[in-house]
Parts: C-alpha cells; sequence; structure tokens
C-alpha cells in the first residue's frame, strides 16, 4: 500500500463506514483495518500527546457486553483524546501517569472525574497538587435518580391522573425545566400543586442542586452547604441519601463550580465512541477501538493526498 491509499483509506472511514469505504476502494475490511493502524502508528509515534497537559478528564466507557471497559483521557484545553487503554482499575491509570512521567505529572493543575474510587487514590498519589473537580453532569444525575425513586415510591398516592398522564410523568419531572413541551409542562404543574407535596418538593431540590452549578453564586461553598442542609430536612428520604453523597464530595463540587471545569469534553468523545462502535458493529479488539478513536478524536486523521 503506499501512503497516498493509506491516508485516503483512513481520511475515509473517519467520516464513512467501514462497509462503504471496502466496496468504494475495492479492498477488504481488515486491509482498511491495517491502513487505520498504520496512519494512527506513525501520528503517535511522531508527536507527543502528553506534552503540555495542564487540565484533564478522567472517564471508562464500556465498548463491549460483560464489563469491558476503556479508560479514556482528553484534554480540556485542546478538546482531543490523548490516552486511552482497555480497563477501569488503579493499574490501568497507573500505566497512564507511568507514561506521563514526576516532571509532566507535577505540571497537572486541574482534574476532573466521577466519584470513583480508583481514580481518586491514583489522582491523590500521582498528582498531589491537581485541583480534583466533580463532575457536575454525575452530581445531577445523582439528583435525577433520587428524584425517580421518589416518584416510585410515592406512584400510589398521586391520584387523578389517566394511564397516558402516568405513563409520562417520569420525563416530566426529570427533564430540564427549559425543555419541557407544553403537555409535559402542564402534567408537571397538575401533580405538583394537587397531587403530592412530597413529589414536589423532592423535584425543587432537584432543581435547586443543578442551579448550585449553573447559578451565580458569590458563595459557592455556602450555597452547597444550605442545599445539604435543606435536603437533610426535606424528610425524604431518597434526599437525605443524596445529601450525604454531595457532602463527601463537597470541596470537588466547589472546585468544579470556582474553575469552571467539568467531564464534558470527555463525555462527549464517550459519545462518539459509542457512535463509532455502533456504527462499526462492534469492534473485535480494543485496540481496534483505540486507533479508531485516535483517528477521529486524537487529531490522527490525514488529510486526503492531493488536496492541499
Amino acid at each position: 500500500m503506499t501512503r497516498a491509499f493509506d491516508d485516503t483509506a483512513a481520511w475515509l472511514t473517519a467520516h464513512c463506514p467501514a462497509t462503504a469505504v471496502c466496496e468504494y476502494l475495492r479492498v477488504s475490511w481488515r486491509t482498511v483495518t491495517r491502513s487505520v493502524e498504520r496512519v494512527v502508528t506513525d501520528y503517535v509515534g511522531t508527536i507527543d500527546r502528553l506534552d503540555n497537559l495542564r487540565r484533564i478528564g478522567i472517564d471508562e466507557i464500556a465498548y463491549r457486553k460483560g464489563h469491558r471497559y476503556l479508560t479514556v483521557i482528553v484534554d480540556h484545553d485542546s478538546g482531543r483524546l490523548v490516552w486511552a487503554r482497555e480497563g477501569a482499575r488503579k493499574e490501568t491509570l497507573h500505566t497512564f501517569f507511568d507514561e506521563l512521567g514526576e516532571q509532566r505529572a507535577a505540571q497537572l493543575t486541574h482534574v476532573s472525574a466521577d466519584a470513583a474510587k480508583y481514580i481518586a487514590v491514583v489522582v491523590a498519589e500521582r498528582a498531589p497538587d491537581a485541583i480534583w473537580c466533580m463532575d457536575p453532569f454525575h452530581v445531577v444525575q445523582w439528583a435525577t435518580k433520587a428524584l425517580d425513586r421518589t416518584r416510585q415510591r410515592v406512584m400510589h398516592r398521586i391520584t387523578g391522573l389517566s394511564k397516558v398522564e402516568r405513563r409520562n410523568l417520569r420525563w416530566a419531572m426529570l427533564k430540564n425545566p427549559e425543555n419541557l413541551t407544553d403537555t409535559q409542562l402542564h402534567l408537571q404543574h397538575k401533580v405538583v400543586s394537587r397531587a403530592n407535596d412530597e413529589l414536589a418538593r423532592a423535584y425543587q431540590l432537584k432543581e435547586q442542586l443543578r442551579y448550585v452549578f449553573h447559578g451565580k453564586h458569590n458563595d459557592p461553598w455556602r450555597a452547597i452547604g444550605r442545599w445539604i442542609i435543606c435536603a437533610r430536612e426535606s424528610g425524604i428520604i431518597e434526599m437525605r441519601g443524596l445529601a450525604t453523597s454531595v457532602e463527601a464530595q463537597k470541596t470537588r463540587i466547589y472546585n468544579s463550580i470556582v474553575s469552571d471545569v467539568s467531564n464534558a469534553r470527555v463525555e462527549a468523545t464517550n459519545t462518539h465512541l459509542r457512535a463509532i462502535t455502533k456504527r462499526a458493529y462492534g469492534f473485535h479488539t480494543p485496540e481496534a477501538l483505540i486507533a479508531m478513536s485516535t483517528l477521529t478524536r486524537g487529531g490522527a486523521c490525514p488529510t486526503l493526498p492531493q488536496r492541499n
């Protein structure tokens, strides 16, 4: 294969399904895969993707059934995927810091992630000076799950709703107010005003927690503390459990608000990886998925030959 052919195959694979690339180039999918691997290998060998890292996001993504995970690390400043390996354990993350080195690890200023304990342990050991930021998306997700459990528990006490309204109540309570349709907004007002005070208070606490992240506060630390007190005094068992989780992550949540750092870029990368996995009907090996993700999200995609 010529370099021009490899670049063409890699560019097409980044933008089209592999079956279409095989049909267009009249080669097998294994040949296309090897072309992508060669292009990615050349790119990785000529540039140090771990250089000048300051703010990174860490997350894991399931790439196959049976608890098969990839650990992915994204540079917040460039938005690019800089590292990915199979596994979601301490050993996997230690491998990243081994490749990064002590000197460059000391230059990290911010690390964003979810509440996974293995990430917290490794980051505290290998990058102790970095500011740890809790991802706001996961905290709000905790609140929506607590609200949904509350809805399930008090569902039998909600009267005056048809079967269709009961079926649609879940989405009317979980969606953000600005995203509600007119029908869902009417249903929500109907439930909040007439049906159940406990569910209304749970929904209000969910929205108040979301406002802690997205609102403007002179003292975010105090805003988080007020929410924890309100959740504990609400008398709702699900919200009291959520308050315990939020208090355990209070410092990291505060860091996220003050630093304006979230895992949004990492979640966008994970969504992209799910899309290319679905488009390819799955990958036989994690290395093939890592090569494809490096091609599309890691900056390794070449330009089409003779298009300069």
